[in-house]
């Protein structure tokens, strides 16, 4: 079934392959930008002065700023990856239908032939089109997070490594 969908994206497989892609940048900038501010909090107590704490800015403004790019791009591509897919998919059932026999076509009915084309497919691209981030943000987080916990301390991060499979 999946194979079957995936053949429908054509034209679409570069947004569908990059959206997750761009959701990755994303969640790593936003992993990152606590580790900024604790560095710029560890600065400021070490007594730093007003250059520092403009340059830390400035960089925590810049990926600010591209977090929200990589967010806002991944959900552009996400729309249309899924749009494509509804489109294309439209498209194969109809030409599937004209194949149908005329017994075929007496068993189904018009309206349900038209409800399969359009709230199916429908619900289908609000599932894909929703799916995107969550699917892949979430364990992008939970690498990301064990990733840098490890980074900020191994001892802890142990903790969590025992931890993460018992919640899982």
């Amino acid at each position: 079934m999946i194979k079957q969908l995936t053949q429908c994206l054509r034209e679409y497989k570069r947004a569908a392959i990059i959206t997750p892609i761009f959701i990755v940048f994303e969640v790593v900038l936003e992993c990152i930008i606590p580790l900024i501010i604790a560095n710029l909090v560890n600065e400021i107590q070490g007594g730093c002065g007003l250059d520092v704490i403009g340059k830390y800015g400035v960089i925590l403004i810049i990926m600010a700023c591209l977090s929200l790019l990589f967010g806002g791009l991944a959900g552009k591509t996400s729309a249309t990856a899924s749009c494509g897919l509804a489109k294309n998919l439209r498209k194969d059932m109809f030409y599937k239908v004209q194949e149908f026999s005329f017994e075929n076509i007496d068993r189904f009915s018009t309206s349900s032939l038209v409800t399969r084309m359009t709230t199916d497919v429908n619900v289908l691209q609000n599932m894909i089109i929703s799916g995107f981030r969550p699917i892949t943000r979430g364990p992008s987080l939970l690498i990301m997070g064990i990733g840098l916990s490890f980074y900020m301390n191994p001892k802890l991060a142990f903790v969590f490594v025992v931890c993460t499979p018992i919640l899982a």
